[in-house]
C-alpha cells in the first residue's frame, strides 16, 4: 500500500482535532494519536518529527522515511479505516533501530485497538 498525497494530514486544524478529541498512547520512542471519523474515505496519516528527536534534518528525514514504511506495511491490518493517525517521534527515537521503531509503533498500535492481532515474541 502507497500512501498516496490525499491521505496526508495537512492542516493544523487537523491535527489539532486528533490531539484534543483523539486517543493517544505513548511509548519509548513514539506518540501515536488516533481519531476515528465516519466522514473520511480512507486513513489520513500525519507525521511529526521535531528537532528534539532528531538534531539533524537528515535523521528527521529519515524518521519520516521509517513512519511512512510503518504505516503502508501494517495500516492494511487495521479493522477500520476511516480515522486520523499522527505518529510523533519522542527523543531518541533517530537513534532506534527499525526493529525498535516498529515493535514501540506495534505496541502502541496494539494498546489504542488498531491491531487485534497478537504480538509474536522471537
Amino acid at each position: 500500500m502507497r500512501l498516496p498525497r490525499k491521505s496526508s494530514i495537512t492542516s493544523r486544524a487537523e491535527f489539532a482535532r486528533v490531539k484534543t478529541t483523539g486517543q493517544a498512547k505513548a511509548g519509548r520512542f513514539v506518540i501515536l494519536s488516533t481519531l476515528a471519523d465516519t466522514t473520511l474515505d480512507s486513513l489520513r496519516t500525519g507525521f511529526i518529527t521535531t528537532k528534539r528527536s532528531g538534531k539533524m534534518a537528515h535523521e528527521r528525514n529519515l524518521l519520516r522515511r521509517r513512519f511512512r514504511a510503518l504505516v503502508q506495511q501494517h495500516a492494511p491490518e487495521f479493522p477500520e479505516m476511516r480515522r486520523y493517525l499522527v505518529t510523533i517521534a519522542r527523543p531518541g527515537a533517530a537513534q532506534a533501530t527499525f526493529a525498535e521503531l516498529e515493535a514501540d509503533w506495534l505496541r502502541q498500535a496494539r494498546r489504542l485497538g488498531l491491531l487485534t492481532r497478537p504480538e509474536t515474541k522471537l
